[in-house]
């Protein structure tokens, strides 16, 4: 397994760019990259040349998150104005906007399906998930309070939830907090199941195996990369080479590779079965914020964005 360097685009936006994800191909366009930034603005790209598709504005604070839903037809943008942005891919039209209180929006996915989408609560303690069909907020998934604490208990702030991903199925739904815990939940029965443990600071990514819907990789600010059986509730591999924060982290379309990002400010691709890094790629002169791959037609290939203003393009092979 390896990466080869591809492209970079060195001002991509006009300040730090905090994440990315892959917009699926449709019958109308191939697969674009989706880009949020501070600069409060989320862009769409063509990865073959890195050329500029579309800006879309209508937040008012820096871009925190983007999801892209799995038709490829309509993608949400997080930003620290508290707002939610649904818009249509090709017409930038404005589909929903879903209001939360402040420092309540952090990370969002769709769901495998499409149907929901859940959204990090931050200082909630919990994930928010809105139906997709009529935008309505469906279920609130609370991480527990610890045993013996009051409601009063400052404790709960420990359980800010930065980090949240669905399961291949998407019957399980795992979030990851300021604390280094990581609680899974049945979100059928709406219904928390446990906690994964072992992380020592902030969760800020997680990512399921797409070939073992019970493996769950998570990075951790405490700068390891761990791997879970999200089932089992077992630790089963803890890697570390990343000299700061792991502040992403993504599984390869074969789920034989792990990338991670860092605000070491390298990009690094991990072999699990070694677990041990087999490359570092080192062109971002800032901290990594976001790592993803696409699995399309074009073969894989892994984007990274960075506080440095900057997209970068790898092939995987």
């Amino acid at each position: 397994m390896k990466l080869a360097w591809l492209r970079s685009l060195e001002t991509s936006h006009q300040d730090c760019v905090w994440a990315c994800t892959w917009l699926p191909a449709t019958d109308k366009s191939s697969g674009l990259l989706l880009t949020g930034s501070l600069d409060e603005t989320v862009k769409l790209w063509n990865p073959d040349d890195l050329s500029l598709v579309r800006t879309n504005t209508g937040h008012c604070l820096g871009v925190v998150s983007v999801a892209a839903h799995p038709s490829g037809k309509i993608a949400a943008s997080a930003s620290m104005d508290s707002f939610v942005r649904v818009f249509d891919v090709e017409s930038n039209n404005t589909i929903a906007t879903l209001e939360a209180p402040p420092s309540e929006v952090w990370q969002m996915q769709f769901d495998p399906r499409g149907t929901t989408l859940a959204v990090a609560g931050g200082s909630s303690a919990s994930v928010k998930l809105w139906d997709t069909a009529e935008w309505k907020l469906i279920a609130t998934l609370s991480i527990p309070r610890p045993e013996g604490s009051k409601p009063s208990d400052k404790g709960n702030n420990k359980k800010f939830v930065l980090s949240v991903a669905w399961s291949p199925s998407g019957r399980q739904l795992a979030c990851g907090s300021m604390d280094g815990s990581i609680s899974v939940f049945d979100v059928q029965r709406a219904k928390f199941l446990h906690h994964l443990e072992g992380h020592t600071m902030p969760v800020r990514s997680l990512a399921y195996s797409p070939l073992d819907p019970r493996v769950l990789v998570s990075g951790s600010d405490d700068e390891r990369i761990h791997m879970y059986d999200a089932e089992g509730k077992t630790l089963f591999s803890s890697m570390s080479g990343h000299s700061s924060w792991v502040l992403s982290v993504d599984v390869s379309p074969d789920g034989a590779a792990v990338a991670s990002g860092s605000s070491d400010r390298t990009v690094k691709l991990w072999d699990p079965k070694m677990r041990a890094a087999v490359q570092t790629m080192t062109n971002h002169t800032d901290q990594v914020w976001g790592v993803k791959f696409e699995g399309g037609a074009r073969g894989s290939l892994l984007a990274s964005v960075s506080d440095d203003k900057s997209i970068s393009l790898y092939n995987y092979s």
